[in-house]
């Protein structure tokens, strides 16, 4: 899962990094309003922290950019901003939630998987598809009730198809996954085959159904 960090005061961007990352997500950075309008105009994110004073711009400015794009990236302000209007507006414009500093590492993650929970899941803390099932709190996977073992970036793309099943996931779409803006510096997405390699090995050993097709020339597709 990716993440994208809209905050000057670099220090505090780094510490909630830091946290997330070890909670498995992917995270990228935007220092001013300049820099977060460029990422979100170039890469989708699963959730977007955004912090209301920015050098260059305004906070809500990026949100409504976000909402006039239909962009379906998950928000959650982060701003020392704690006052009912901004609250209030920024929820009107879109935000799915609202978070004043300072806060919890423990509960900014519980609101971040949330939203990706309710955006991509439909709310469910249990993925099912015939025998392969998925605990999201665990981040454990399961094939006819045995578990089986992934890496993270596995999981990771597991989680990243089912969420997009029967659709057509173009490798560099999923390179930008699974490596956020730094994918664009790989000369080819072999690491990407490799990974996809590995998760279908893993599922179809443990049984588990064909779920997961190759789109010659185009990328991947999980049918269900």
């Amino acid at each position: 899962m990716k993440i994208l960090i809209v905050e000057d005061e670099v220090e505090l961007a780094k510490d909630i990094a830091t946290y997330l990352q070890s909670q498995n997500y992917v995270c990228e950075f935007a220092i001013n309003y300049q820099q977060a309008v460029q990422k979100i105009e170039v890469y989708n994110y699963d959730c977007i922290l955004l912090d209301l004073m920015l050098p260059g711009g305004d906070g809500l400015s990026i949100l409504e950019i976000i909402k006039n794009k239909n962009k379906q990236d998950g928000v959650i302000i982060i701003s020392a901003k704690n006052s009912i209007e901004d609250k209030v507006k920024g929820l009107q414009i879109g935000a799915d939630d609202y978070l004043a500093k300072p806060f919890n590492h423990s509960e900014l993650a519980a609101r971040i998987f949330s939203i990706i929970r309710r955006k991509q899941f439909d709310n469910s803390n249990l993925l099912e598809q015939k025998e392969l099932k998925i605990d999201l709190l665990s981040k454990s996977v399961f094939v006819n009730s045995i578990q089986i073992n992934l890496t993270k970036k596995e999981y990771e793309l597991l989680l990243f198809f089912i969420g997009n099943k029967n659709k057509v996931i173009a490798k560099n779409a999923l390179a930008e996954h699974l490596s956020g803006d730094i994918a664009d510096m790989f000369d080819n997405h072999d690491f990407v085959y490799a990974h996809v390699k590995n998760l279908k090995k893993k599922l179809n050993d443990a049984g588990c159904g064909n779920y997961l097709k190759t789109i010659y020339g185009t990328g991947y597709k999980w049918e269900g």
